[in-house]
């Protein structure tokens, strides 16, 4: 019980971060992801790279069990899904998180956003054994990789060098990005915060 309390007050703590900097707001997205305005993409880039450096710095220090890193197989479905994901990022300017997380601050068009992710969802549970047979979904490149061997873990490194310090560099490379970008590439963002409809 203690475990779901906890989940709960995090993910609500996070879900209220996302609203704040304006990861809930299709305006904001778009501008981002039309290079307009990259507030959101530093503050993206600044939470991952901070986040490699604490799990891989953790890690290297025995402070974070590698047991618990999870790697996804590695097939064809996985980067044509993530161009749809992409695409459905741009045109509803929501992501899964986002999308529950702007729904529950009283956004309507992120209730139908969630109705059309669910039936998807289900679309392609009910298509699965043909999505299964046409070769999509077979493992490549060993199936379960990393970019760097990771001590200790249950998967293939597909670089000699060390994961925890490949992942750390990655991190300060996110971190530098962060704040080397300038907020505004062009122009007026024109992204307001829309009030929940």
């Amino acid at each position: 019980m203690t475990t779901i309390l906890l989940a709960l007050v995090i993910g609500a703590a996070f879900g209220a971060v996302l609203d704040r900097i304006g990861a809930t707001n299709p305006a904001i997205v778009g501008k981002m992801l039309s290079l307009k305005n990259l507030e959101l993409a530093k503050t993206i880039l600044l939470a991952i790279g901070v986040g490699a450096v604490l799990m891989f710095g953790g890690q290297m220090l025995g402070l974070v069990d590698v047991g618990h890193m999870s790697v996804k197989s590695a097939y064809i479905g996985v980067f044509i899904g993530g161009l749809m994901f992409g695409a459905g990022w741009a045109v509803s300017g929501y992501c899964p998180g986002t999308g529950v997380c702007a729904a529950a601050t009283g956004r309507k068009d992120a209730l139908f956003f969630i109705a059309g992710g669910l039936l998807g969802a289900a679309a392609y549970m009910v298509t699965y054994p043909a999505w299964k047979a046409s070769g999509l979904l077979d493992k490549f490149m060993g199936g379960k990789v990393t970019l760097g061997s990771v001590p200790g873990a249950k998967y293939d490194g597909l670089m000699a060098m060390s994961g925890d310090v490949l992942g750390i560099i990655l991190g300060l490379v996110f971190v530098a990005l962060a704040f080397a970008l300038p907020e505004r590439i062009s122009g007026s963002d024109g992204a307001v915060m829309a009030p929940a409809e």
